[in-house]
């Protein structure tokens, strides 16, 4: 890996801000220039004059300073960056981050940016616990946000259990993994995601449940191994990862174009809840009752099948192509059939029956289907289903 990397490093409130000293002095070490970034509460553990001696940098800490601002703006602070470093990451700075707050300079310094992210989280174990805690977690991790820790152990407050800050040394670690833009550095991912609309006129159209959820976790989880991705996403629910090529798209045919135009690519996942039918007659002004008591006549088409046209592909075909089969009962039986017909490598299968929250919901539970079988992994957030699945694309790939 290349030395002299730029690093922003900004600096949380709490006891194992001290850390954050250390590892100014380690990165230096390795060749990295580091700018540190004080958080009111963070001064309250370490002084402006200690880290910026071990940096030998200015360091910021006020994000209404005149001086500061005419001599490098917070804007261009935020990406002048090769990464973006926040440790320690306490409870407080991941709900900001999470939910784009943007009342300090280091979480204003977080929204601006445009470089990939990296947190070591460090809080009580009941903080780290707490429900709200996980839900932001699961949030950035569906931004693409990248963790380090943490680990489990005594804490300065006197309890046990996870919410260590991870070790310097094991923080390094993981910059330098992100620094070398990881094992899809240089691939390029095509991913669809979300439902498509298909219009019966211009105020009605057909859809689906899907949210866009476990699409934009898996683009984000593709990011973080450092490909570079093409986000074919319908109307979803969920905002598209940092980072992504967004192409958005409305109709089954517009996200058939838009795939086919972002071709080639090494990989693509196909996570979008595509409809099987459009209205061939669809009206172009709102279709009105006429007292008759009689619905209109509307007359279906097939849509594109984009899972089977791009496994078929003679030229141009993605070196793995991954198709996702949401079922309502035999799931491994219909999941197999349709890997069968379609021609993709890998097909992953849920159940998205009713009863089981899946659709629309934070949580998925999924079967890989390939040539070797089926192969059954535990429910698990969908960001952890991402992940999962990012790390096989890319030992497939390498």
């Amino acid at each position: 890996m290349d030395s002299g990397k730029r690093i922003l490093l900004i600096i949380g409130g709490g006891i194992a801000a001290f850390k954050s000293l250390d590892l100014i002095r380690r990165l230096r070490e390795r060749g990295h220039a580091v700018t540190p970034v004080l958080t009111p509460a963070a001064e309250q553990f370490v002084t402006p004059l200690s880290a910026s001696a071990l940096a030998a940098e200015k360091v910021y800490h006020d994000l209404f300073n005149l001086t500061d601002e005419a001599e490098m703006g917070h804007i261009e602070l935020s990406r002048a960056a090769d990464l973006v470093v926040v440790a320690p990451a306490t409870a407080d700075l991941m709900a900001k981050m999470a939910h784009g707050h943007a009342n300090d300079l280091g979480s204003t310094l977080l929204m601006a940016t445009d470089k990939r992210v990296l947190i070591a989280p460090a809080m009580n174990v009941r903080m780290w616990e707490h429900a709200a805690t996980r839900r932001n977690l699961a949030l950035l991790e569906g931004d693409g946000i990248l963790q380090v820790g943490p680990t489990e152990g005594p804490m300065a407050c006197g309890e046990f259990g996870f919410g260590r800050m991870a070790e310097v040394p094991q923080i390094v670690e993981a910059i330098e993994a992100a620094l070398a833009g990881g094992p899809l550095a240089g691939r390029h991912v095509v991913v669809t995601s979300g439902p498509t609309h298909e219009p019966i006129d211009p105020v009605r159209y057909i859809a689906n449940r899907s949210s866009g959820a476990q699409g934009t976790a898996i683009a984000a989880a593709l990011l973080a191994l450092g490909a570079r991705v093409s986000f074919v996403t319908g109307p979803a629910q969920v905002a598209p990862p940092p980072g992504a090529e967004v192409i958005a798209v409305e109709t089954a045919r517009e996200m058939r174009d838009a795939v086919l135009a972002a071709l080639p690519a090494d990989a693509g996942v196909f996570a979008a809840a595509v409809a099987d039918w459009r209205v061939a007659n669809a009206g172009t002004q709102k279709m009105k009752k006429d007292g008759s008591g009689r619905p209109p006549e509307l007359e279906f088409a097939e849509n594109p099948d984009i899972l089977a046209e791009v496994s078929r592909l003679a030229e141009g075909r993605p070196g793995l192509v991954v198709g996702f089969a949401a079922e309502t009962e035999q799931v491994v039986e219909h999941a197999t059939s349709k890997r069968a017909r379609k021609g993709c490598d890998w097909i992953l299968a849920n159940d998205v029956s009713a009863g089981t929250g899946i659709m629309g919901g934070t949580e998925n539970e999924v079967v890989l289907i390939s040539e070797a079988g089926a192969e059954r992994w535990p429910r698990m957030g969908k960001a952890e289903v991402a992940r999962r699945l990012a790390a096989r694309i890319a030992a497939a790939l390498a």
